[in-house]
């Protein structure tokens, strides 16, 4: 297993790009890889379900680990196929906006194909 660390800060309030990020239904606005979102529940909780459909179709099951609403945190797994991968977010406010970090885990081959769509989504995740 590999591990990669994406950041990006931008002017969003950090309550803003945090609700971004907890709120399924958003995540195809800010994430361009994103055409669809299925999941039952308008929040991510811990032990959420769901498929996250991309711009291509290919669709990736997902189970939420971990919330910490305080922390402005949140754990996921995803898989598709025969390849795992696990991501860690933060949301942390900043002097004029906010900043993000992405922490995934999995096959180097993966990380390495995620990186660039991860970190454009990034950047429209917490830009104002």
């Amino acid at each position: 297993m590999a591990a990669m660390t994406l950041r990006a800060e931008g002017t969003a309030r950090a309550e803003d790009a945090w609700h971004r990020y907890v709120t399924p239904a958003r995540w195809p606005a800010w994430s361009p890889q994103i055409r669809a979102v299925r999941v039952a529940g308008e929040r991510i909780a811990p032990g959420m379900r769901g498929e996250v459909v991309s711009l291509f179709g290919v669709r990736a099951a997902f189970t939420v680990e971990s919330v910490d609403d305080e922390r402005r945190r949140w754990v996921w797994r995803v898989r598709l196929g025969p390849v795992r991968l696990r991501l860690r977010h933060a949301v942390l406010s900043r002097p004029g906006g906010s900043a993000t970090t992405l922490r995934i885990e999995g096959p180097a081959l993966a990380l390495a194909a995620y990186a660039l769509p991860a970190r454009w989504a990034l950047g429209r995740l917490v830009r104002g």
